[in-house]
């Protein structure tokens, strides 16, 4: 048997979806038509028509142009159709192995579409045949909501009923809700449903009571687990909803089968891994990324985990599972809210954990469609670091540690939360080196240490306060691809690609994920909260806007690189070891690296990412979202006030240790603060706590001064103008009045200003960090305003640090041509008219 978990994902393209254009102008039939242009010209000239017009003038050719389109995106359709390759392989296979010598012949074609006569008698060949597959093959697609689709009038139940038409063999299950009556209640009683096509229409074929509602956990898994019963037969391969298949390995799917009665060790096998052609990496260069890593993934990396290292456990949806071990032992996912996220591998550990043994097989493969834009991969990368987080806190890793010897205890650790664990460390190796380097400028240590150095003329010493961190992750991260196209298509195929890649900046990328993982992965060890992201499978060659990634990746990338880059300009400022510009890019260079990619990454890897009109576009469309108030209802890509307050949603679900945990870790950001005040020609080289104390009352006289604007905003802005002008004018007076005194007698210099600037604005957020880890208390207090405000403040002063440089580059008309052919290069090698897709898809065009 073969099943396919589906929600409400694409089914078959409708008209509308093919010719609706995007902001950009493309639609998908056009983008279609420019990446496959032979494969347009050859269905223009199957359907007989010359003009795309035509095909839209006709019914029939519009049914057929909306297949050829899902067939190429990653669908239901392209899914069932790959699928069904099984059925017609077994059928090839039953007739070689049935037909007399005059039938083959004949040929398979004149057996496969008999006569009316023939097709009436149950002894005909072709009637054997389709019994052998029917018998031997099942197909079940559970498409949880189709009840509610059908009822609802949902294109996508048509689709889904066209499609059982088509393939006969398609069996589709679902959870229908009904209201019976019991005496004078009426209750929700839920079946589990399975479906047939018949005459055009869906026929029952089992409905089975279940005791509640089906979806308690998370989705996915809870759909699996409810049609599991409708499957047959011993083997069952698990395919997700953006996989495809081809006839050729179909006809393999035997002698995968009988790897069940091969010896792999002490123990039969019970999950057999199946190894995935990536479809998907022939667009851009982050398609190709992608494409690559998950090759060397799905080939080497689990053919070493299988053997020797015996920690190959369920990673997706291509394996076969050994249907009667896995349905007495609990199914094929594990569907615990929260803690099954990713719910895959927890089939691995739970058939390991009950003496069952996984291997990897590559003879065969399965199709598979990956993330191709920045947003999509991110999205996808969030997911599992937070599902490698609550994999950290469950029972199955706690018990898999246990029970396995040294050896394989490590190989597991290494090879599942291990590596989400290093990432971690390794960013927060930065974090402790700089604040280290840090602490020793701003405190005169690094001074005091290097001068004796010099006096006693120590070169060890020096050399080792002159050391740097290198975080060069791009490099290590394509060895693994490296290693697998050289064993596929030879070395100097994969030094050619290997040079390639980190020419397009995969070192940019991979580092750019660092930031994803170690985030997310951090975040939910912290405070929990784990959730499923949506990713879109859609086809992704289109603009997006400035606002759109703000939201993406504040707090996991932007926030963290403008920390870093304070860090290394404080450092450059105050340090001694770093005296001159030589020793201080040899120190440094690997994290202005790291904080370049983190904060720019984004925008080089989007499409007109630096193109003029955009920018300024995507200025306009900022500025709209983050002046705008929220309130029940409103999105959060509508208003700044509601994705504020969504980024706080993981700490209502932590607890009281996260709370603290999150207020410890902002503490931080006072050391800039501390130490710079000493650094101040205002000082004068005093070292008393009083001028520290004094530092904060110019905060406290800041922050006063902004809440008298803000009350006097609400309060006279609108009737009294006057009075709100006078006001302004008397804080503008007496603040230009306070700083000529200290210019004149406390010999305050611009160079201060800049500095105390450096130490105030990390004081703030730290501040803002706290209040928001506190919000009961901070709300009791009816300070929750003034804190929204501040917030709005800070997030609009990043904003613009960002986008600034990236209007820059914007001027300079090379650098969006630089960037086209940097991330569209393999579009380019095969010769594709990206511009045009770009430029928009017009009608004349």
């Amino acid at each position: 048997s073969v099943m396919t978990p589906y929600y409400s994902e694409e089914t078959v393209y409708s008209r509308n979806d093919l010719d609706l254009e995007n902001e950009d102008g493309v639609s998908i039939i056009f983008y279609l038509q420019k990446i496959f242009p032979d494969e347009w010209d050859n269905f223009m000239e199957r359907i007989d028509c010359k003009k795309e017009t035509e095909v839209w003038g006709n019914e029939e050719n519009v049914l057929q142009l909306r297949h050829w389109a899902s067939l190429r995106g990653q669908t239901l359709c392209r899914t069932v159709r790959g699928m069904m390759y099984y059925r017609k392989a077994l059928k090839l296979q039953a007739f070689l192995d049935m037909a007399s010598e005059s039938e083959i012949l004949e040929g398979y074609k004149a057996i496969a579409d008999p006569a009316e006569e023939e097709k009436k008698s149950q002894r005909s060949l072709s009637s054997q045949l389709e019994a052998i597959a029917d018998m031997k093959f099942t197909y079940v697609a559970t498409c949880q909501i189709y009840g509610n689709q059908k009822q609802s009038g949902d294109r996508h139940a048509t689709d889904i009923l066209n499609l059982m038409v088509h393939y006969p063999g398609l069996r589709v299950a679902y959870i229908d809700e009904v209201e019976e009556r019991d005496g004078e209640k009426v209750q929700k009683v839920f079946y589990s449903v399975l479906v047939k096509a018949l005459d055009n229409h869906d026929q029952e074929i089992y409905r089975i009571k279940l005791p509640g509602p089906a979806k308690l956990g998370e989705g996915k898994p809870e759909n699996q687990n409810h049609a599991i019963i409708f499957t047959r037969g011993e083997a069952l391969q698990t395919i997700d909803m953006n996989q495809d298949n081809y006839l050729e390995e179909a006809l393999k799917m035997r002698n995968l089968l009988e790897e069940f009665n091969e010896n792999h060790g002490i123990r039969p096998p019970t999950i057999l891994g199946v190894r995935e052609h990536i479809f998907t990496g022939s667009v851009s260069s982050l398609a190709w990324f992608m494409s690559n890593q998950e090759t060397s993934f799905v080939t080497i990396g689990q053919r070493v985990l299988a053997n020797p290292l015996k920690v190959r456990f369920h990673y997706g949806h291509p394996d076969v599972f050994d249907r009667i071990f896995h349905i007495t032992r609990g199914g094929i996912s594990k569907a615990s809210c929260g803690i099954n996220l990713s719910e895959d591998i927890f089939a691995g550990f739970n058939s390991t954990l009950r003496r069952g043994n996984v291997t990897h097989h590559e003879y065969i493969q399965v199709g598979k469609g990956r993330d191709v834009g920045l947003n999509q991969i991110s999205l996808f990368e969030a997911k599992v670091a937070c599902g490698n987080g609550e994999q950290v806190l469950s029972r199955d890793i706690y018990r898999l540690g246990h029970r396995f010897d040294f050896f394989r205890m490590l190989s597991c650790y290494f090879t599942t939360v291990g590596f989400y664990v290093s990432s971690m460390m390794v960013v927060i190796i930065v974090y402790v080196f700089l604040y280290g380097r840090l602490y020793l400028a701003l405190s005169g240590l690094e001074f005091a240490i290097m001068k004796q150095a010099r006096m006693r003329g120590n070169r060890a010493l020096e050399a080792a306060m002159g050391s740097q961190s290198i975080v060069q992750l791009g490099l290590l991260m394509a060895l693994p691809m490296f290693m697998e196209i050289g064993l596929e298509r030879g070395f100097r195929s994969a030094l050619g690609d290997f040079i390639i890649m980190q020419l397009q900046l995969c070192a940019v990328f991979f580092t750019f994920s660092l930031g994803t993982k170690s985030h997310y992965f951090g975040r939910t060890i912290l405070h929990g909260g784990a959730k499923y992201r949506a990713t879109g499978r859609g086809f992704v060659v289109r603009h997006v806007k400035f606002a759109e990634n703000y939201r993406m990746y504040s707090r996991s990338h932007f926030v963290k690189g403008l920390e870093l880059m304070l860090l290394l300009v404080v450092y450059e400022l105050y340090g001694d070891v770093a005296t001159d510009s030589t020793a201080y890019v040899l120190l440094t260079s690997s994290m202005w690296f790291l904080v370049i990619t983190w904060l720019f990454a984004p925008f080089l890897f989007n499409p007109s990412g630096f193109e003029w009109q955009k920018v300024v576009d995507d200025w306009d469309d900022w500025n709209k979202w983050i002046s705008s108030r929220g309130g029940i209802g409103v999105p959060a890509n509508k208003a700044w006030e509601s994705w504020w307050e969504e980024e706080q949603e993981h700490l209502l679900s932590t607890g009281i240790i996260g709370r603290i945990w999150e207020i410890i870790l902002s503490l931080r950001f006072f050391m800039f603060q501390y130490g710079i005040m000493y650094h101040l020609n205002i000082s004068n080289g005093n070292k008393s706590i009083s001028i520290y104390g004094l530092s904060w009352l110019v905060t406290v006289a800041v922050v006063l001064v902004l809440k008298v604007v803000s009350m006097g905003r609400k309060k006279f802005s609108a009737d009294f103008q006057l009075m709100f002008r006078l006001l302004k004018l008397f804080l503008f007076i007496g603040s230009v009045g306070t700083l000529a005194i200290l210019f004149t007698l406390l010999h305050l210099t611009v160079g201060d200003i800049f500095a105390s600037f450096l130490a105030f604005a990390p004081t703030g957020w730290a501040i803002l960090q706290i209040s928001q880890a506190s919000k009961p208390v901070v709300k009791a207090f009816g300070l929750w305003g003034s804190v929204k405000a501040l917030s709005r403040g800070y997030e609009y002063l990043m904003g613009i640090v960002i986008f600034v440089p990236v209007a820059v580059l914007a001027w300079f008309p090379f650098v969006s041509e630089f960037q086209t052919r940097l991330l569209f290069n393999q579009a380019f090698s095969r010769g594709l008219q990206i511009s045009r897709i770009l430029a928009g898809g017009k009608k004349q065009n």
